[in-house]
């Protein structure tokens, strides 16, 4: 039987961030919602960072590219969380060199889906693989918001894949330390 945990959940709006405790019945990690004028300056900084790394890499058609660097759909993020084994949080750095798996660093869910049953299941599997989950809360656009990243028209679920390049550690930089 699991103990009550309190868990924290960041949430980032336009001018300030907001810490709230939420105490919950499973072990859980943090995790952290942007919306507003953060959200905006955020996803135009992920495409900056996109088309940056895309033009040090234009060997491959811009469809197989974007495959290789993220898992789009919620099928395909739970897809490669199933295939991953559970590391520990404290090794999440060096993963490529590591593992010769597909990892994921973050998934960005669009906290818009509904019904909400069909992310639910995401973040308790990435909970499990120690993935951070992060939620773009943009009223109804936030899939639609998702899609733009990757060039399509919706996407309710990103898993971007760890493959160790320069738009990971940004990935690392702006993402991921609001959760330590």
């Amino acid at each position: 039987m699991s103990m009550p945990m309190a868990a924290s959940t960041t949430i980032v709006t336009g001018e300030e961030e907001k810490k709230v405790s939420v105490s919950r019945h499973s072990f859980r990690q943090p995790t952290i919602c942007y919306e507003g004028e953060i959200l905006d300056r955020l996803l135009s900084a992920i495409k900056r960072e996109i088309a940056t790394a895309r033009k040090s890499d234009i060997s491959l058609p811009e469809k197989f590219w974007l495959k290789q660097q993220f898992s789009v759909g919620v099928n395909e993020v739970t897809r490669v969380l199933e295939r991953m084994p559970p590391i520990p949080a404290n090794e999440r750095s060096s993963l490529s060199l590591k593992m010769h798996s597909t990892r994921l660093q973050v998934i960005l869910i669009a906290s818009d889906c509904h019904p909400r049953l069909l992310t639910k299941h995401v973040e308790s599997l990435a909970s499990s693989k120690k993935v951070p989950v992060v939620f773009v809360k943009d009223k109804k656009r936030g899939s639609l918001r998702l899609g733009e990243l990757v060039k399509l028209k919706t996407a309710i679920a990103i898993g971007v894949k760890d493959k160790g390049n320069k738009f990971n550690q940004f990935i690392s930089t702006e993402i991921l330390h609001k959760l330590e």
